[in-house]
């Protein structure tokens, strides 16, 4: 063989490996574009996924607060429906103690629909706080005085001015009380 055949032939053959190259980098390229355009629907879908949580927030911050106005609204309609009762038997007894002349009768009615009262709100939670003769505690009483007393043990309840009240364990009102000093004290001369 001659050179310029040698020439030839070393020419013809890189011309076949160009087109083995050119398939592997387009190859190459177009697997990084499938790989950009997974990548883009992915923060697409996942973007969605971002703005419907997001309004599925929202949405149950409203409904928590509509629904709390409501409960607040209607929470005290089950006591109401029960103290209606006692409204129409004080009208009745009212009516009543308009024709009558004899004041015991009305005291007597008015205990009653009094007594009434407190078993309904009884039932709803509320307990009268009476400590007659207990030993005072500053959680459930108000001492409004001191006052000596040889029957009253020292710090003491002596009397109830006023009954506080609890519900469902919670103080609402301290009993305002009259609390012994324990016996007199006779002053020294």
């Amino acid at each position: 063989m001659s050179e310029t055949s040698q020439t030839e032939a070393t020419h013809i053959n890189p011309a076949p490996a160009t087109p083995e190259v050119a398939p592997a980098a387009s190859a190459a390229a177009a697997g990084s574009e499938e790989q950009l355009l997974a990548a883009k629907k992915e923060a697409a879908a996942n973007y969605d996924r971002y703005m419907r949580a997001v309004a599925d927030l929202e949405n149950f911050r409203k409904r928590t607060l509509r629904e709390k106005d409501e409960l607040r609204q209607f929470a005290t309609s089950g006591l109401m429906e029960d103290v209606i009762p006692i409204i129409d038997t004080l009208s009745l007894g009212l009516a009543a103690a308009r024709q009558q002349t004899e004041v015991k009768g009305i005291a007597d009615g008015v205990a009653l629909v009094q007594e009434q009262l407190k078993t309904t709100l009884g039932r709803h939670g509320l307990k009268e706080v009476k400590p007659d003769g207990q030993r005072f505690d500053p959680n459930f009483h108000e001492c409004i005085s001191h006052q000596p007393s040889a029957e009253v043990a020292e710090e003491h309840v002596m009397q109830v001015v006023r009954p506080g009240y609890t519900l469902n364990g919670r103080l609402l009102r301290p009993a305002s009380v009259v609390v012994s000093s324990g016996p007199a004290k006779e002053p020294q001369v």
